[in-house]
């Protein structure tokens, strides 16, 4: 079956603006995607990076369900490493979704490329963890995002959650 039929199957739609798969899980399911800066009719698509295991998801809406996005944006607010982390990545981020674009800009003239980690236009302030984690397996070396990802625990389930599942 190829990728993109795979994540139609874990997100239950069609991907939007889907280019390839970043990251597997060790079942070679994909984990993480690689979304293009804009979808087929020009629209932004802020999230480059986009969380599409199941079991990672289920187990990052945990966290966020117990208050990780305040907890975390508290932590970049009083960590400076974890400050200097979330900007580096935030660069990363930017110069990605640039590279990316390849010159082409959406319907709102490229403002989109400027935006952090899932879509953030304050990257400061956390609006979604699952992007962090996202960001963190697709690019190794984001500390904040690998601070996230290490309170998820068991990061993989004992078999594919995904897999014996698509049709």
């Amino acid at each position: 079956m190829d990728d993109r039929a795979v994540v139609e199957s874990q997100l239950g739609r069609a991907p939007r603006a889907f280019l390839r798969v970043a990251v597997r899980c060790p079942f070679g399911a994909p984990a993480v995607t690689v979304q293009a800066p804009y979808d087929g009719a020009g629209e932004p698509f802020p999230t480059t990076f986009y969380l599409t295991c199941r079991h990672l998801v289920a187990g990052v809406s945990r966290l966020e369900a117990a208050g990780g996005i305040e907890h975390w944006t508290a932590a970049v607010q009083t960590e400076p490493g974890l400050t200097a982390s979330l900007e580096r990545a935030t660069a990363d981020q930017r110069a990605f979704r640039r590279e990316l674009a390849g010159g082409q800009v959406g319907r709102e003239g490229g403002a989109s490329l400027e935006l952090g980690i899932g879509g953030a236009a304050r990257p400061e302030k956390l609006k979604c963890l699952h992007a962090h984690v996202a960001f963190a397996l697709a690019r190794p070396g984001y500390e904040l995002g690998d601070r996230i990802v290490a309170q998820l625990g068991d990061l993989w389930p004992d078999r594919c959650c995904t897999l014996g599942r698509v049709s």
